[in-house]
């Protein structure tokens, strides 16, 4: 039998993660964005990663339109940002209230984030309630900062103690 789902959320708050915002943008659709923080490396050669979207979520859909997406990770000043994309708002308002451009391949990045990775899908496994997507990386962007951090249920930052 599965863990109890409260137990397991409980168990994951104690897990720190870096917060990423996945962005995409198709024809039909415009941008669409959202929080995430399951996102990870997959592959060094070829160049791949995965981030999971719940498969009810409308930027999830437009990743299917688009086969393409761009991962942000934000730097310890965004959490503004972060809590913007992660509901409540539409799609217009959250990139209307941050900083962003088309990156080389074509898809939204954010331009304040400490790194953007643009994505092209390689492959999409449906997993419970979420889609584990993964995307072969077709451009890394790196930019200065620290990340913005989420443990046991709050935002976080690095110590500046050395």
């Amino acid at each position: 039998m599965a863990a109890n789902a409260d137990d397991f959320k409980k168990a994951l708050q104690l897990w720190a993660s870096g917060v990423a915002i996945v962005t995409t943008l198709s024809e039909k659709h415009g941008v669409r964005g959202m929080t995430v923080t399951a996102f990870s490396s997959v592959s060094a050669q070829p160049p791949q990663i995965l981030v999971c979207i719940n498969q009810s979520a409308d930027t999830g859909e437009n990743i299917d339109v688009s086969g393409a997406f761009a991962v942000n990770v934000l730097n310890a000043d965004q959490q503004a940002d972060s809590n913007n994309f992660s509901g409540g708002s539409n799609q217009e308002q959250r990139f209307s209230n941050t900083t962003w451009e088309i990156g080389p391949h074509g898809t939204p990045v954010l331009t304040e984030s400490i790194m953007s990775l643009e994505c092209k899908v390689v492959e999409k496994i449906a997993a419970g309630t979420h889609w584990i997507i993964i995307g072969e990386v077709m451009e890394a962007i790196s930019r200065s900062g620290d990340p913005l951090l989420y443990y046991r249920g709050a935002y976080r930052q690095l110590s500046t103690d050395e």
